[in-house]
């Protein structure tokens, strides 16, 4: 699975790529034998040592840009919502649930209609494009894009107040690229990548009934309007300060900012709930937005709209849009071979846009209701850990501990699925039209989000699909969410080694636990607001603690030639860190307490057990592509430095191997925030 599309009006914070330890272990302590490389010293490289033979027998295979645990275990998840809706498809007639994912899933695998369809179901809005008259008009065009999801120019919201988080307020920011970030628009290495995107773009003009002599000159035009937007925006580091997005203002003094786009006329047109101020995350942004707008010609701009909703429903139609589509995007930019054959993609599609109506299906066949108590209860102990761990800090006045320990008793968790499932029925989903199914289905989902906009924030929504294979901390709702995707055997077996379950699920719950209280999570309070609540001495001590492990991962190198971004990783890179000390302090209260067996299984102690429970889930193989998009547009770090990161920072790891310190896996001076 592609990284998970979360609003950053949410405020989520992913832990990208959860997995388990092998599905093929045979060992009953939980550990995958056959992945480890035994003859590599543990205290040399850990990662190889845990991984190595996984590696070596686990190349990607070509329809994927990285193969991992992960991945093992989505596509079991997938195998379930495939036989989920060829069942549905079958029986159309027998729910309301079944009618809607049954008739969406049977749309997109008709391939037969889709093929002879061609460019059909989306050249009426191509030619009422084409008829704007006037750069005043193009916001009603916009507006009509916006409601699909189609986000050209700037993208418009709701989310929490940051100074109210429990009310929701009307969020701009920017957007409008084409690239996968602002970088690629500007650095001079990335020139024959932008040549290749032109000629991408050409392409898809061409397939809507552009000549190519014309479609050649109008993906330049495009790509200079993409470089004037990709200029105003700010850089995924600086995003990363939640300040440099806050910015309370007037609808007139937000107007005022781009005078040559008529505002009035676009929120009107989206029909969201009144409001008289907005948060404007970039300012300067709008400012360019405006430059660009009467420094193009109304024709670019009209092809600019074009390609962008060409673009966004390539996916659903016919093949040349297709493979176009997979040929850049997938290929090109990440390295994979082929294309995911159709029963998945639609699988895909279907979760996207009818996530919670698949959703209950899923829970109702693959989620164990003892699932969510016993999750529940090792949440409870890691933050119990955690509650401990603040009191012991060194480094931190009572003042801020005090409201640290607040803001911990405030966290809530949301375990497997939501309370309230979404209702959709009001998505007509056509016979043998998968281009009106998405539509419709978008369109749901982005009236529903901006009908938040004026009510109280509802806090009990997830903003993953309960068959998700992942978890994530929200900011401004101090909350963790678990989705019943990763609450599944084997990640975590009550029938297997407790410390080996602690290692896994237990470090990715102590992960999205220190989310709250990473670089970005430590600026909200208890109740989400967006509040300094630490004493100046103690935040300039974090700083400290955190440009470590910035320092640190920054020397790491993925790719010949290409390192991992310390900024851009370093909450995910501390939760980490901060994660997995957690689960191991719990590990060594079950050993006290009996909970966990300190007996060796399989010739290794419990403490051994542990960490190899945690390498075992990022054991994973990644395309130099992938990897050098990753570490320019993910804030995590690749799999073999979540480890190598991990154990070198802590002395419990060196005293379970045996490690001395000066040995690559025992550091010095390990770094430690929390």
């Amino acid at each position: 699975m592609r990284l998970i599309r979360l609003l950053r009006a949410a405020g989520a914070l992913v832990l990208f790529a959860l997995v388990c330890f092998a599905q093929n272990a045979t060992n009953a302590g939980g550990i995958d034998l056959k992945a480890m490389d035994q003859s590599v010293d543990p205290c040399q490289n850990f990662y190889q040592y845990a991984c190595g033979n996984w590696i070596k027998n686990n190349p990607v295979p070509p329809q994927y840009a990285r193969w991992g645990r992960f991945n093992e275990l989505n596509d079991r998840n997938e195998q379930i919502l495939h036989d989920i809706l060829q069942d549905a498809a079958e029986h159309q007639n027998r729910s309301p649930i079944d009618a809607k994912i049954g008739g969406f899933y049977q749309a997109c695998m008709d391939e037969p209609e889709i093929e002879k369809a061609g460019n059909s179901p989306i050249m009426p809005v191509i030619d009422r494009i084409r008829a704007i008259p006037s750069k005043t008009a193009l916001a009603s065009e916009v507006a009509k894009l916006h409601d699909q999801g189609i986000g050209v120019f700037f993208s418009f919201r709701s989310q929490p107040d940051p100074d109210n988080a429990r009310m929701t307020i009307a969020d701009v920011d920017q957007g409008g690229l084409g690239l996968p970030d602002r970088s690629y628009y500007l650095d001079a290495k990335d020139e024959s990548l932008r040549q290749k995107y032109v000629q991408h773009i050409s392409q898809v003009l061409q397939l809507v009934g552009e000549p190519q002599s014309k479609a050649n000159e109008d993906a330049k035009a495009i790509l200079a309007i993409e470089t004037a937007l990709a200029k105003a925006s700010l850089d995924r580091v600086s995003r990363r300060n939640p300040n440099l997005l806050h910015h309370p203002m007037p609808i007139t003094d937000f107007e005022a900012l781009v005078p040559d786009f008529n505002f009035k006329t676009y929120f009107v047109d989206r029909d969201s709930p009144a409001f008289k101020t907005l948060n404007v995350s970039v300012p300067d942004f709008f400012k360019g937005l405006n430059t660009a707008l009467q420094s193009t010609s109304l024709d670019d701009l009209k092809t600019y709209l074009i390609w962008h909703y060409a673009s966004a429903y390539a996916p659903q139609l016919s093949k040349p849009f297709v493979d176009a589509n997979f040929d850049f995007y997938e290929k090109t930019l990440a390295g994979t071979q082929e294309l995911q054959p159709r029963w998945k993609r639609c699988v895909q599609m279907t979760d996207r846009g009818l996530g919670d109506a698949l959703g209950q299906k899923y829970v109702e066949r693959a989620f164990a209701g003892q699932s969510k108590e016993k999750t529940q209860e090792l949440v409870r102990i890691i933050e119990s850990e955690m509650e401990k761990d603040i009191r012991s800090l060194t480094w931190m006045s009572d003042a801020t501990k005090q409201q640290a320990l607040a803001k911990l008793k405030g966290v809530t968790n949301k375990i497997g699925y939501p309370e309230k499932w979404k209702n959709y029925s009001s998505v007509q989903i056509e016979d043998n039209n998968l281009v009106a199914d998405v539509r419709n289905a978008r369109e749901y989902e982005v009236r529903r989000d901006l009908a938040k906009i004026g009510k109280p924030v509802d806090r009990m929504e997830f903003r993953m699909t309960p068959p998700t294979v992942n978890a994530y901390y929200s900011p401004a709702e101090n909350n963790i969410n678990f989705p019943a995707g990763i609450l599944q055997p084997p990640f975590y077996q009550s029938t297997s080694d407790m410390a080996v379950n602690l290692g896994a699920i237990g470090g990715v719950i102590g992960h999205e636990l220190t989310h709250g209280f990473d670089d970005q999570g430590r600026q909200y309070d208890a109740d989400g607001n967006l509040r300094d609540w630490w004493v100046k001495q103690d935040a300039d001590e974090f700083k400290k603690r955190t440009d470590c492990l910035v320092n640190e991962y920054s020397n790491f190198s993925p790719v010949e030639g290409v390192n991992v971004n310390g900024r851009l990783t370093l909450g995910e890179n501390g939760a980490d860190n901060a994660g997995i000390r957690l689960a191991y302090m719990a590990l060594l209260g079950g050993i006290e307490n009996g909970s966990v067996n300190k007996d060796k299984l399989d010739g290794f102690t419990p403490e051994q057990r542990f960490f190899l429970g945690y390498a075992q889930i990022w054991c994973e193989n990644d395309r130099p592509e992938s990897l050098k998009q990753q570490v320019r547009t993910n804030p995590h770090s690749p799999g073999e430095f979540r480890v190598i990161g991990v154990v070198q920072n802590l002395p419990e790891f060196g005293k379970a191997f045996g490690c001395h310190a000066g040995q690559p896996m025992a550091a010095a001076n390990g770094c430690r925030v929390w």
